[in-house]
């Protein structure tokens, strides 16, 4: 038995044993089982590769994208320009047990955006400064979009990152794609609403919320009434994830 599991705290919003069982079974393969680890703290996550023998690959969601990374061997060279780890695979050599880091974060987002990015999409705001925002941010780069992270602890000798009490109407006109890499709205807590005004709203806005349950948040629902496109994290969140069963699989060692 092959097994594969998602740490973070809490995990009753995730999709990812349902999705990873359905495709074990969907492609034939029958020795491979995926659970989830609720660590409300990371101590104990030394101890899952000993504690669980078949153990061969691990997601990592909130709140340990990138507190987790002390505690890999190693981080490849996405993952470690991007200082955040979504994605763990585990090589035993007898005795002796690896653990490598990477981030299908970003290659997931940018495949899921595209299709919906259009030219004037050209400035930002990223809501959140954890570990999928540094994913994000790596991604917005990468387009030559530029962007402010909106944080509710600024940063004050960053200058990408400002706090929610800055956000202006006129500000987030001026920026016509917002990202919300946050767990408000998440289940269960479904209600919550990320402290921003929606004057500054318009149908030229892209609204994307990394959120996939529920499918429609809040943040998406209101962006809607003021005639904006709305995207979800459904589709990055499968894109994310048959990319680390893909780097679970690689046949070279590290």
């Amino acid at each position: 038995m092959r097994l594969y599991g998602l740490i973070g705290y809490p995990l009753e919003h995730s999709y990812s044993p349902v999705y990873f069982n359905e495709k074990f079974g969907n492609l034939g393969i029958g020795d491979c089982e995926y659970r989830l680890f609720p660590l409300s703290n990371l101590e104990s996550f030394k101890h899952l590769p000993l504690d669980y023998p078949d153990l061969c690959g691990l997601n990592i969601t909130i709140p340990y994208k990138e507190a987790i990374m002390p505690f890999l061997d190693k981080l490849t060279a996405q993952a470690n320009q991007i200082q955040a780890v979504n994605a763990i695979r585990i090589l035993r050599r007898g005795n002796n047990i690896e653990m490598l880091g990477h981030n299908t974060d970003a290659p997931a987002f940018l495949r899921s955006l595209l299709p919906h990015l259009e030219s004037h999409h050209n400035k930002a705001l990223i809501f959140g400064s954890g570990g999928a925002a540094k994913a994000v941010s790596y991604v917005l780069r990468m387009l030559r979009i530029s962007y402010l992270i909106v944080s509710r602890q600024k940063n004050f000798s960053n200058n990408e990152m400002v706090s929610y009490s800055d956000l202006t109407p006129s500000l987030i006109n001026e920026y016509p794609l917002l990202i919300n890499c946050t767990p408000v709205g998440m289940f269960p807590h479904t209600e919550e609403m990320l402290p921003i005004t929606f004057e500054g709203i318009s149908p030229e806005h892209l609204i994307y919320d990394l959120i996939y349950n529920p499918l429609v948040t809040r943040f998406m629902a209101i962006a809607q009434q003021r005639g904006a496109k709305t995207v979800n994290g459904l589709q990055m969140f499968k894109y994310q994830a048959d990319l680390s069963w893909d780097f679970w699989n690689e046949a070279e060692d590290f």
